[in-house]
């Protein structure tokens, strides 16, 4: 049902920014924004459950809790960016929005690195 509510939203921010956009474009912006907050907050109590569910799992499998915390930090970087970058774009700003997403890339692999050295120690430690 949640999706129905999305999907809703999502449609009548379209349809009132395509009649907005030619007469007032700020206004189309800010319905657009908007709308991908009030989606952001309609999906938000998902994510925590999720992030909830992940953690019992972690603990359950006896997953040292910083790589889970790095993943969702990855995961949380990943649509922060994507999220940026949308708006932006719909701003018309295309060559920002690549910025946006190239940084998010970047703080990514820097995320990575810790989780990249302990699987190749790990691999070496096995190969020895």
């Amino acid at each position: 049902m949640d999706i129905v509510q999305i999907a809703g939203i999502g449609l009548i921010a379209a349809l009132l920014a395509a009649l907005l956009r030619h007469q007032a474009p700020q206004i189309a912006l800010l319905v657009s924004l908007f709308a991908g907050t009030a989606i952001f907050l309609l999906i938000i109590q998902k994510v925590a459950a999720v992030v909830g569910a992940v953690e019992q799992l972690a603990r359950a499998a006896h997953i040292d809790w910083m790589f889970v915390q790095t993943i969702f930090k990855i995961v949380g970087i990943a649509y922060i960016a994507e999220f940026g970058a949308q708006i932006v774009r719909d701003a018309g700003e295309s060559a920002l929005a690549g910025k946006i997403e190239l940084a998010g890339k970047v703080l990514i692999m820097v995320l990575a690195v810790p989780i990249l050295t302990t699987v190749v120690e790990t691999v070496l430690h096995v190969l020895r």
